[in-house]
């Protein structure tokens, strides 16, 4: 199996981003060391700041998605505290068992979940992917690699394309509009549609030979047609979730889906052949509407959620959360019209008399019982819920 922990500094850049996610987890909001300050002799809790409830769920977390438990190391983690020992710590439980790796959820319904994954499986899927995306001479990364998203495409696809561990960038300290002086041909461009929709508004012409792929989020066809007026070679999609990895990929705005080989689907499952010959099956999360053979347009989502900054929240769950604050009495929430922003937007409806500095109670409400993502960025107050003249459910505005 394929030491994929190999060179050093992959591993380092796997756990670095791991421990930076889990401490902003568990801080809702308060700020997390930049990674500049994430040298290999800092000291976890000293140096980064990190307490002892903070450094056990780090520790959790780093031997769930390595699957530390399966060599016996994971003990050493908590004995330990600079960034250098964990990563040596993973290292050595990488060579002791690397046969599976688990990424977790977004969590926005409440805990994250772990997803288990083979390595196995997901080579099948890089090599394909490799496949789609030949000539590729450095590869860009705007999104961290312990999600299985940026695993898949800026540690185990680099390999695959032929490329070693300093043909790949991390663009996260840099600003979208860096690409225009900075990008090349044969470049890949690795990111999120929040962070393309930043270079659309900010770069208005990208170099020749650039490819860009895009996940995590549905891609607006005036987004995807944006990024190629500006210059970007191609833009892949690629359709899928953290339990099942890839679905599908299409490389046009408008486009249906074509699976990837492993894949097909029956019903509202999809089934993956792996490896071995056997199969797996997956509940799938959307609606999925056929075209032709195998392509397929995707539908509504069966749960309801929505995308923020690449992440699924679920209007519901916060508007629960508004509903437990002692002085609302109804909320509404949805996602923001295309004019007024990519974030949720909620109504709320006071209980009699407690309208007077309610909105400041609000948002430091929000702020401390949600994660980023699935904070309202504008709240409405009113008598009462807005309604189409039907008596249905209506749409407000959020700037009002």
């Amino acid at each position: 199996m394929r030491a994929w922990w190999l060179p050093r500094g992959v591993l380092r850049r796997f756990v670095v981003d791991l421990l930076a996610a889990e401490m902003a987890r568990q801080r809702r909001g308060t700020p997390v060391p930049p990674p500049s300050q994430w040298h290999d002799d800092a000291r976890l809790d000293a140096d980064l700041g990190a307490d002892s409830l903070e450094l056990m769920d780090m520790a959790v977390a780093l031997a769930e998605a390595l699957h530390l438990h399966e060599s016996g190391i994971e003990d050493y983690l908590l004995a330990r505290r600079t960034v250098d020992d964990w990563v040596a710590i993973a290292g050595e439980g990488l060579a002791r068992f690397s046969e599976r790796l688990s990424f977790r959820t977004s969590g926005s319904t409440g805990a994250p979940k772990a997803c288990p994954h083979a390595l196995a499986t997901l080579l099948q899927e890089t090599a394909h992917l490799a496949t789609l995306l030949p000539g590729r001479r450095r590869v860009l990364c705007a999104v961290p690699s312990h999600h299985i998203y940026g695993f898949l495409f800026t540690v185990l696809l680099p390999h695959d394309l032929g490329l070693c561990a300093e043909d790949v960038f991390d663009l996260r300290a840099s600003s979208p509009a860096w690409l225009a002086r900075g990008a090349q041909d044969g470049d890949l461009v690795v990111a999120h549609p929040g962070w393309w929709r930043a270079v659309a508004q900010t770069v208005p012409r990208l170099p020749p030979g650039v490819v860009g792929v895009t996940s995590t989020a549905p891609c607006p066809d005036d987004l995807a047609d944006l990024l190629v007026a500006h210059g970007l070679q191609r833009l892949v999609q690629v359709y899928g979730s953290t339990e099942t990895g890839g679905l599908a990929t299409r490389s046009a705005a408008r486009r249906p889906y074509v699976p990837l080989p492993h894949w097909r689907f029956d019903g509202g499952e999809a089934v993956r052949t792996l490896p071995d010959g056997s199969e797996a099956r997956h509940p799938l999360q959307d609606a999925i509407v056929p075209v032709g053979d195998r392509a397929f347009l995707v539908g509504a989502r069966h749960d309801a959620a929505v995308q923020v900054g690449g992440i699924n929240v679920f209007p519901s769950r916060v508007r629960e959360v508004l509903l437990r604050h002692p002085r609302v009495q109804d909320a509404a929430v949805r996602l923001m019209r295309p004019d007024e922003g990519t974030r949720l937007k909620a109504f709320v409806v006071p209980k009699p008399g407690a309208d007077a500095g309610l909105l400041p109670s609000l948002h430091e409400w929000v702020a401390r019982e949600l994660a980023a993502p699935e904070r309202p960025k504008a709240i409405r107050m009113g008598p009462a819920l807005p309604l189409t003249p039907a008596g249905k459910p209506a749409d407000w505005d959020a700037d009002a």
